[in-house]
């Protein structure tokens, strides 16, 4: 419990009862939650969505959502990303205002999203699916990926998961290239916000897309895990747990390998099998 937590990603201490058995009592215990609240994301001043996140590493978060939302292509886009209340006053951490980079223009006419987007919650206000899959790219034909890399991927992500450590209440998402394993590691309580996080630090860097890389992902694999890894040139994504149909059938559409169920050194593949090689 006495792991380092990521700049800036916040925890708080409570007091919980602790019931050991039916028959005994309760016992207050200290406790660490991880933080949940509101980001509005703008551009230009103009309202986009709200995301319930853990708050930090809220720049890369706005890029990769930005970047699956289709409103920019790459780090050059971007003018700038900014917190934009005064510090100090209520709610200045929660508000980040995107700036286009002069020429850029950011259309927002069929992307803006008409809820709450949650936490639990990646595509929430989309009216269709299809309008998600228009901008994306098959993957190149020549990405391949050895068993080997595939099969350590979900270790080394849980070897690098503080906060879920400290807290028992975070989802983390990575991304690996074969040549230097673990690129980036992200926590957040949404499994879609750590995603984000993961692919904005990849477009801040400038290194989109990346052919021949790897998300990997704590928990299930669903829809908008694939659409966000498609959006970013990824190569495959792999997931501790079970991936759900359309995330299979979106995959195969594309030419992704996706792998679940990745446990130890075995896991299953649902998609893109071709792209394995010993």
């Amino acid at each position: 419990m006495n792991a380092r937590l990521p700049l800036g990603l916040r925890v708080v201490g409570v007091d919980a009862f602790r019931s050991a058995s039916p028959e005994g009592r309760l016992e207050c215990h200290p406790d660490e939650l991880a933080v949940e609240e509101p980001l509005e994301i703008r551009v230009a001043g103009d309202p986009v969505a709200v995301t319930m996140r853990t708050p930090g590493n809220d720049h890369e978060l706005v890029a990769g959502f930005l970047l699956a939302e289709g409103l920019i292509q790459s780090r050059a886009d971007l003018g700038g990303i900014q917190h934009c209340a005064r510090a100090g006053s209520n709610g200045a951490q929660n508000t980040i205002d995107v700036l286009p980079a002069p020429g850029a223009v950011l259309a927002l006419e069929n992307t803006r999203r008409g809820t709450l987007t949650t936490s639990a919650c990646g595509v929430c206000g989309r009216q269709m699916i299809d309008d998600l899959l228009t901008r994306l790219r098959p993957v190149p034909p020549a990405a391949s990926l050895s068993r080997t890399f595939i099969a350590r991927l979900s270790t080394e992500l849980s070897k690098q998961q503080p906060s879920f450590e400290r807290t028992g209440g975070l989802h983390a998402a990575g991304i690996a290239f074969p040549e230097r394993a673990l690129r980036v590691v992200r926590e957040d309580v949404g499994r879609h916000n750590a995603v984000d996080k993961a692919i904005g630090r990849l477009v801040l860097d400038g290194q989109l897309p990346a052919a021949g890389a790897v998300l990997v992902v704590s928990g299930r694999t669903s829809f908008e895990i694939v659409q966000k890894a498609l959006a970013a040139g990824l190569s495959g994504v792999v997931g501790v747990s079970a991936p759900s149909s359309l995330a299979v059938s979106t995959a195969a559409r594309f030419g992704l390998l996706l792998c679940g169920f990745a446990r130890g050194d075995a896991f299953n593949v649902y998609a893109g099998a071709e792209r394995l090689r010993d």
